[in-house]
């Protein structure tokens, strides 16, 4: 089987990627660096699948489409997407540059719809697939000095909802993944003790096994919280 992740060579994006070859899904990839992007590429490899990995800014329309047409061209199928890329600019709504919201609006609300409604059709026609969001929980309760951010993740959170209802009848499933504080390198430089968040390996753990589920049932949101999250 073959699916997409975005965002792939750190934190959730990489666990995700990684754990999907670990159990044969030939992967395509993609990240703005193409260094990193390589790496991950020769470590997949080395798992036995096919593995297409293309350098693309998430932010930019065309080189999203540029990269679902190639992976859907290598594939011909895509059974699983996972719309990882995004990113966190912190701020206040009020006091925030308006190319800050701008930005996050690309990257974790556009890429996400520009690659679902490509993807979405494949599997429309396929009649079976799996689409995960990669929202947070600042999707249902906006989280302090992260304004455009809370925003463009309800967002995200309503693309979910829209892309599951029209695209059940056709046994396709869709799935909202929320997390609390997971560690990855927004968190870099932190004095938290790092077994006080989510690991990403535990968003990969979590839709390994939902992927694993029967074909009847659908996994509408997933939130992963830090048990016992320790600021101090």
């Amino acid at each position: 089987m073959n699916a997409i992740v975005t965002g792939a060579t750190k934190g959730i994006g990489r666990a995700i990627a990684l754990k999907l070859a670990d159990e044969g899904y030939n992967l395509a990839i993609c990240a703005r660096t193409t260094s990193d992007l390589e790496m991950l590429r020769e470590q997949l490899s080395t798992k036995g699948v096919k593995v297409l990995a293309i350098p693309t800014d998430c932010s930019l329309k065309a080189e999203v489409m540029a990269f679902a047409q190639q992976a859907g061209e290598a594939f011909g199928t895509i059974e699983v997407l996972v719309n990882n890329a995004g990113t966190f600019l912190p701020g206040s709504l009020l006091d925030e540059t308006d190319e800050a919201f701008e930005l996050q609006q690309q990257l974790n609300l556009n890429c996400a719809y520009y690659l679902s409604k490509f993807v979405g059709k494949m599997m429309r026609e396929q009649k079976c697939g799996h689409i995960f969001n990669i929202c947070s929980v600042a999707s249902t309760q906006p989280v302090e000095n992260a304004g455009s951010y809370s925003v463009t993740k309800a967002a995200m959170l309503s693309l979910n909802h829209v892309l599951r209802k029209e695209l059940a009848q056709y046994h396709v499933k869709v799935t909202a993944v929320l997390p609390g504080s997971t560690l990855t390198a927004s968190w870099e430089g932190t004095t938290i003790n790092p077994e006080s968040f989510v690991q990403p390996e535990d968003i990969a753990s979590s839709i390994s096994s939902i992927l694993k589920l029967s074909t009847g049932v659908n996994v509408d949101e997933l939130i992963l919280k830090p048990l016992n999250f320790n600021h101090k």
